[in-house]
């Protein structure tokens, strides 16, 4: 190998292979050719280093500092040194906890293990209709739309602000005021068919758009049976809240709390529909820590109706699933009593 680049460095020089070579090969005869040959591969041109063609005069602390530059005299330590000095010592990070993981302070179950199941004293074909109590109590509706995350206040009033700009104040106004109206007229059409009362159903469904949301609960219906109670007032003894449930009855053979949604958009699944399952497991749990209904309910039922009359959504809530929505719903509970 030493021989070899010896030979390369004579190479380059013009007439040093020449005068090397001229007495021994001339005496021991070797071809010219051979000679050439070995010229050829060892005189390959050396790969050039692109610093060679710079101005090194014009550049010449530029070059000596690239030139010369082998490997950093810094370490990781001294890094970090200089990392801690400049924007000071790192954040240590800190997992958000997650709602469900919490534990409620004020944990109540939501199956009432001291509630007695008495003989039916009433007639079971006519569902329950208790008028909502006015008290001081706080409603389920009231609780969530006060506690509500600062990402939800932030895209509500995003939503609010952008439906102002196209349809003005006093149009968005009347926009709400039209999407109530409709709810109520929804909720009353409903109510009639399920107490079989289909002539006051169809009074109600003459209006396009309340027969477009019957149109979309049609295929719901057929499942819907044994109606326990319509548009009742519920409040939870212990906890001390109160709401107005829109009915309770058995889906598939499986008792449930029902909750009527109106959309103008698709919901597909379960978290499109926001706090509707708190709503619904808050429900669940009043009814049956309340001593008016000498039943219990432990499954839940949201139904999204649309306007357009596309068959509407559902959302069954099993007794596992409505357990982890009620946890969620003691924690904003206890949120709202902590605020007021």
């Amino acid at each position: 190998l030493v021989k070899m680049q010896f030979l390369q460095i004579l190479s380059r020089k013009p007439g040093s292979l020449e005068v090397l070579f001229q007495i021994p090969f001339c005496q021991k005869q070797f071809p010219y050719t051979c000679l050439s040959s070995s010229v050829c591969v060892y005189s390959k041109k050396k790969k050039g280093n692109s610093y060679e063609q710079v101005d090194q005069e014009k550049y010449k602390n530029l070059v000596h500092s690239v030139t010369s530059y082998k490997t950093s005299a810094q370490t990781p330590e001294t890094i970090l040194e200089e990392d801690s000095l400049l924007y000071g010592p790192p954040a240590k990070h800190r997992p958000p906890v997650k709602a469900g993981t919490k534990t409620p302070e004020n944990w109540v179950p939501l199956i009432n293990p001291s509630k007695r199941i008495l003989p039916l004293s009433r007639d079971s074909n006519i569902p329950m209709k208790i008028g909502l109590q006015r008290t001081k109590m706080p409603s389920v509706t009231r609780i969530l739309q006060q506690t509500l995350s600062p990402q939800q206040v932030f895209y509500l009033e995003r939503w609010k602000q952008k439906m102002i700009e196209e349809l003005g104040k006093e149009g968005f106004e009347e926009y709400t005021k039209n999407l109530f109206l409709q709810g109520q007229l929804f909720h009353s059409a409903l109510e009639s068919i399920l107490l079989s009362e289909e002539a006051s159903a169809r009074d109600q469904g003459e209006d396009d758009v309340v027969a477009g949301y019957l149109s979309s609960v049609e295929h719901v219906l057929e499942d819907i049976s044994d109606v326990k109670a319509l548009e009742s007032g519920v409040h939870h003894e212990t906890l001390q809240y109160l709401g107005l449930v829109d009915c309770v009855a058995k889906y598939r053979g499986r008792l449930c709390v029902i909750d009527w949604k109106t959309s103008e958009k698709p919901k597909p699944f379960l978290q499109n529909t926001y706090d509707n399952p708190l709503q619904v497991a808050a429900y669940i749990g009043a009814i049956n820590h309340d001593a008016n209904y000498d039943f219990q309910v432990c499954c839940g039922l949201i139904v999204v109706a649309y306007k357009n009359g596309s068959p509407a959504h559902l959302h069954f809530m099993d007794r596992d699933l409505c357990s982890q929505y009620w946890n969620k719903w003691l924690l904003r509970l206890e949120e709202y009593m902590d605020k007021n």
